[in-house]
């Protein structure tokens, strides 16, 4: 007769519980990286238990070194920027930048109050004129103080996404194009090759031109500035999408494309069902990378086109002049940074979710 030796199931239990728990862990680790979060794996490793001074050997790489670098940074930045006197000033440390950071928050917080007192006596103004009988009289007015902080990261991230999404619709057709026909390829090589190193500071004196002369009154749906600016964003961020997608399509498995001859497959059968799904991780690298580019060229072109986005608030502070103006300039900076990284995550999070490749 076997013996049952509950020490021994209770043991086996506990390892079936870890090896369900470490499965859970290597599942999250993936978006864990995505959102850049990577340091949270080995610390939920070493919680359970898996070699816990080698994780935090890891925590420490991951997680340690970042932390100690930043620090070594702002120590470096407090001790070092107050020896540099500019005709504003000598440059802010942290502690004056943080300060800034605050008083933009505050002033945010109170345009956003006087912007609802405004609508609240508007619709008590429209209200009363309908109610005596006169709503042909009733007006929509739009609040006409100066945007805040937050509306101007607002204006960045709408024109940076408009000029981006442009791009794309432009880069991705022509990008296949030039990766399935040879011919297509040695047409746009040449153009790619001259209009890829423009700089946006070149684009902008023609775009502005093209634009006023088109888009002639200024109260459509979109302002001159913006336009100026999105259109910028589009000539000088579509290139790293066209030749990444035309880099993909070109190196899809000659087989495959035997295999669609076989199957007689058309040309959307082929593009949609073995042309993307080869090519999307080349393309998505491409549309990273324009992304990137795209929001390092909106600053340029906001602050000459007066587009009331973070390039013209920086415009805005640098004509300023006053003692604070550099603590907000570099409050900008440090804004365009933490979102351009933020882009970039939203864009590996979409690589993530529609490619299986890990080259991200």
């Amino acid at each position: 007769m076997t013996v049952v030796d509950p020490d021994h199931i209770e043991a086996q239990h506990r390892e079936a519980r870890r090896a369900v728990w470490f499965t859970r862990i290597n599942k999250a680790d993936a978006w864990f990286s995505v959102l850049g979060l990577a340091w949270v794996t080995p610390l939920l490793k070493a919680a359970a238990g898996d070699n816990p001074r080698g994780q935090m050997r890891e925590l420490w790489r991951l997680l340690g070194v970042p932390v100690l670098s930043i620090l070594v940074f702002l120590m470096l930045w407090a001790t070092l920027a107050p020896r540099v006197v500019t005709s504003l000033g000598a440059i802010p440390g942290p502690v004056a930048v943080w300060e800034q950071a605050g008083e933009l928050h505050a002033d945010a917080i109170d345009k956003a109050a006087k912007a609802a007192v405004f609508q609240e006596r508007l619709a008590v103004r429209n209200q009363r004129l309908i109610d005596a009988g006169r709503a042909d009289e009733v007006r929509a007015i739009a609040f006409t103080g100066a945007p805040s902080y937050y509306d101007q990261i607002w204006t960045s991230i709408k024109t940076v996404f408009f000029g981006f999404l442009v791009a794309s619709v432009v880069a991705i057709p022509l990008g296949i194009a030039a990766g399935l026909s040879p011919t297509a390829n040695a047409a746009l090589n040449p153009l790619i090759q001259i209009f890829k190193p423009v700089s946006p500071l070149a684009w902008l004196p023609i775009v502005t031109m093209v634009v006023s002369a088109v888009y002639a009154t200024n109260d459509g749906l979109f302002s001159k500035s913006f336009l100026v600016s999105a259109i910028t964003v589009t000539l000088c961020s579509l290139w790293p999408t066209l030749i990444n997608t035309a880099l993909g399509v070109a190196s899809i498995d000659r087989d495959l494309i035997s295999v669609s001859r076989v199957l007689k497959m058309g040309p959307y059968a082929k593009i949609t069902k073995l042309v993307l799904p080869s090519a999307l991780p080349l393309i998505f690298t491409g549309l990273r990378l324009s992304l990137g580019v795209g929001w390092m060229v909106l600053i340029a072109a906001e602050m000459l086109a007066q587009n009331p986005g973070l390039g013209k608030f920086v415009w805005d502070e640098f004509q300023n002049g006053s003692s604070q103006s550099l603590a907000r300039i570099i409050v900008a900076v440090l804004t365009i940074g933490i979102i351009g990284f933020l882009l970039d995550r939203v864009m590996y999070a979409l690589q993530s979710f529609f490619t299986f490749s890990a080259n991200r």
